[in-house]
């Protein structure tokens, strides 16, 4: 049976589709897909706009036989996927328990099931082995996680998950905004910032300077940390990559930092 033709407007999709050994499914992606995955740019796939920004028209140059959307939508956009009058399956999900179920899905509709449920257990299995070695340590910092710096926004429920599997206590309430004096009365052991769309691009200096958080421990200590965006903010297995920067942020006696997270360059003093 033939593999449907797949317009991927989230690269979350494109990630699980890469696991399942299933880009063959691809005829449209976006670049963000191709930033996760180069591959890609070598392939016959079409670039397209993502979930947020997409056309009617750009949906039905590439002819797909399924489009597949994923949090964050915007309504305008979302009313031009449905008004492409192609199949569509809109993903929606907060929790690792619904990303895994995202995967099962995913799998079922590229004839990828037996390894779907392989890369569900092994995630499973890298959860619990990271969540053990951080029990272990008999304690659990505070730590503030930042989706968005324009308003503070954050980050979502299943970065709270992750933050408690690495041995944290999630700072605040996932997905709602806040202000620079809350989380300095609040007083984290350690800070991350993953901005959505930037990469591993945060400022973190003008950002403790210009919101006047020198005074705070994290910076004092030097525990500020960049996670690249993917990294905490697409519901993928490339979430594993964000537990264990979380875990090397919360417990640096334990964990390795990853070399793709960039921490403040020197502790602050004032």
């Amino acid at each position: 049976m033939a593999l449907p033709r797949i317009a991927a407007l989230q690269p979350s999709i494109s990630i699980v589709l890469e696991r399942l050994d299933r880009l063959d499914a691809l005829v449209a992606c976006t670049r963000y897909c191709v930033e996760a995955i180069p591959e890609l740019a070598g392939r016959d796939v079409a670039v397209i706009a993502d979930s947020w920004s997409t056309t009617v028209e750009e949906i039905l140059a590439v002819s797909p036989d399924l489009v597949i959307a994923s949090v964050p939508y915007r309504q305008e956009s979302l009313t031009a996927i449905l008004k492409a009058s192609r199949p569509v399956l809109a993903l929606a999900p907060r929790s690792l328990a619904d990303i895994d179920a995202d995967i099962r899905l995913l799998g079922s509709l590229v004839q990828a099931s037996a390894q779907a449920e392989a890369l569900i257990e092994l995630m499973a299995a890298e959860r619990e082995a990271i969540r053990v070695r951080a029990v272990a340590t008999g304690h659990r910092p505070l730590i503030y996680c930042e989706e968005w710096g324009k308003p503070l926004i954050h980050s979502q429920l299943w970065v709270r998950e992750l933050v408690e599997l690495a041995g944290g206590r999630f700072l605040g309430e996932p997905g709602a905004t806040t202000d620079a004096a809350t989380v300095a009365a609040a007083n984290p052991d350690v800070l991350a910032f993953a901005w959505c769309g930037a990469g591993d691009r945060v400022p973190l200096q003008r950002v403790i300077d210009q919101r006047e958080w020198q005074h705070l421990p994290a910076a004092q200590n030097g525990r500020v940390y960049c996670i690249p965006d993917e990294w905490l903010n697409t519901p993928a297995p490339t979430l594993l990559d964000g537990l264990r920067a979380l875990a090397a942020a919360l417990h640096p006696e334990c964990f390795v930092t990853p070399s793709n997270v960039r921490q403040l360059a020197n502790a602050v003093t004032i």
